[in-house]
């Protein structure tokens, strides 16, 4: 086949997007526990809804939504790192290391996202609010050596991080049952320090980094210890969230990926009198501009057609 150079006559090639949709919501009225819908959403569509900011909420509260539906936000309480992040200093899985108090992590009334460890519990762990006011456990690397130093003021979680940053290495990571037993040696009767444990909260289930949280007032609180650990909207208060055991079976919220559509306006310039109403030669003609696309960044997989005239053809 001839070939064809094609022409954006625009410089972008690109005249303006005839509809651009931000969001696009899918509403299901039938029951299924948050993991189910995240799995139906997934399989389906993109994910379970991810809200940006209010307008998001405005676009939710103009639909025909049951009472309460699930949506993507989740807790995750199984999520627990240390601040250190160099992997080469967990020597023999110290990264995975854990010594909790039984029946600890409970995460209480869903604020519980920080680590405190306690010299009246032998030296066991509890999660703790971040915002409480804690003596610290700072700690000294030099490669794989560690030593402990014990601050004595009180401060919240991020306070003693700023503190043991400013002046040793961190918050102290705790790789074994033997250093667990050096911060204990250093911690006097009766007192509790700050360590270097913690983890991140309430995350969108598509990765979204969306900061943006509309709970209810009081909400997260993980009722009773009852695992909520899954967000859904209650539209019986403005499409407000509520945390809920993520066991319970609700409707649920899923979005698309949003379609954008382009009209593109090209001029040809044959090198020979190839018909432009063969079926073949329009055909190629979308594979050569569709690969020209990709080259010039557009992501994902561009579906291209032709817009006839009213008279039936396509170019003037």
């Amino acid at each position: 086949m001839e070939r064809l150079f094609l022409y954006f006559i625009a410089a972008s090639a690109l005249c303006g997007p005839l509809s651009v949709a931000q969001h696009h919501y899918l509403v299901f009225n039938e029951t299924k526990t948050w993991t189910e819908a995240q799995s139906f959403c997934r399989e389906k569509f993109a994910d379970l809804a991810t809200m940006d900011n209010m307008e998001d909420m405005n676009i939710l509260n103009g639909l025909a939504v049951p009472e309460m539906a699930w949506i993507g936000l989740y807790d995750d309480v199984n999520g627990w790192k240390w601040l250190m992040s160099d992997p080469n200093f967990y020597i023999n899985d110290g990264a995975n290391f854990r010594n909790w108090k039984a029946g600890e992590p409970n995460n209480y009334n869903g604020h519980e996202s920080c680590t405190i460890l306690k010299s009246a519990d032998s030296g066991k762990w509890n999660d703790a609010p971040c915002d409480w006011s804690v003596e610290a456990m700072c700690c000294n690397v030099t490669g794989l050596n560690v030593t402990f130093v014990y601050i004595n003021k009180t401060m919240t979680w991020p306070e003693a991080l700023m503190f043991c940053r400013e002046h040793h290495t961190d918050l102290a990571s705790v790789r074994n049952m033997e250093e667990n037993q050096k911060i204990m040696e250093l911690l006097p009767a009766g007192k509790q320090v700050w360590i270097g444990l913690y983890r991140d909260t309430w995350k969108w289930a598509d990765g979204s980094n969306s900061s943006f949280r509309n709970w209810l007032s009081a909400e997260p609180n993980n009722y009773q210890v009852q695992n909520e650990s899954c967000a859904a909207a209650d539209f019986t208060n403005f499409g407000q969230w509520d945390d809920r055991n993520c066991d319970e079976k609700k409707p649920f919220i899923c979005y698309a990926v949003p379609m954008k559509k382009y009209l593109l306006k090209l001029k040809l310039q044959e090198n020979s009198s190839l018909d432009l109403t063969d079926p073949v030669v329009l055909e190629e003609i979308l594979r050569e501009l569709k690969k020209r696309l990709k080259d010039r960044g557009v992501d994902g997989d561009p579906k291209l057609s032709w817009k006839k005239q009213s008279n039936g053809k396509i170019f003037y």
